[in-house]
């Protein structure tokens, strides 16, 4: 089997390396077919689409709205490459799943709005399929409402066209959406479970997502949903394009 490849920007190495065990463990994978990059840490090198069966974005303490006088030189480095390789996912059309900070990339990258009217503090929130979610292959075997784990600063408050919404909560107009055939983006998180999230929660207590007051409060609520049909995002990207084959490239510019 082709591996898929996950991409993350987590400067703690235990945040990091709980995440990609998150990752591996909710998709199924094992660690040697999840392929894992930390372009936090050094360039993102050329990807040879054809050795990947999909790719996944995972979140990030970065933004994507932030006035660029304020990114570090990392961050700034990060979004170039990361625009360039979502040229070429774009236009060969292939299989990626971004989640959160993935989202906003993703949503720039295609001139949506991404700002903070729709910033959602670190909880459980109900999340519903829009017609086009009920309908998408990724999304259609998920209830048409269900719980998940968000926490974000921004948010996608307006899109064009190249965007199919599939889902939202209350307080964030959306929370999935689709590019093409095969590019998707989650606000929410579909890798955390109950134990992850409570991790997550404590290492970034003091990075604005939420008054460092209600950690356990945001625990306690956290304990009480049941996030499970959120996972399901990740089995269906992995069942999707494992079991099919992933689209070829015409002859890629990028070389392993």
């Amino acid at each position: 089997m082709k591996p898929f490849l996950l991409i993350t920007t987590r400067g703690e190495d235990d945040v990091a390396a709980d995440e990609h065990a998150a990752y591996c463990r909710l998709t199924g994978l094992l660690p040697e077919e999840l392929a894992w990059v930390r372009i936090d840490r050094a360039p993102l090198a050329p990807i040879a689409f054809e050795r990947f069966s999909g790719i996944i974005l995972a979140g990030s303490p970065f933004t994507v709205s932030e006035p660029t006088e304020t990114k570090s030189a990392t961050e700034l480095r990060v979004e170039r490459e990361l625009a360039e390789l979502l040229d070429r996912v774009v236009q060969l059309d292939f299989p990626f799943l971004g989640v959160c900070y993935g989202i906003g990339t993703i949503g720039a990258h295609q001139g949506a709005r991404v700002d903070r009217t729709y910033g959602e503090s670190s909880q459980a929130v109900r999340i519903r399929l829009s017609e086009a979610g009920l309908a998408d292959p990724l999304f259609d075997q998920l209830p048409a409402e269900f719980d998940a784990f968000v926490g974000h600063k921004e948010a996608v408050s307006r899109v064009p066209d190249t965007i199919a919404v599939l889902a939202s909560s209350p307080t964030c107009p959306v929370q999935a959406f689709r590019v093409g055939r095969n590019v998707y983006a989650t606000q929410f998180h579909p890798e955390l479970d109950t134990a992850s999230f409570t991790s997550r929660v404590r290492a970034y207590a003091d990075h604005g997502y939420f008054d460092p007051a209600e950690v356990e409060a945001i625990i306690e609520q956290a304990e009480r949903v049941d996030v499970r049909a959120s996972h399901m995002v990740l089995g269906r990207f992995v069942e999707e394009y494992l079991s099919s084959a992933a689209p070829e490239p015409e002859r890629p510019a990028l070389a392993a």
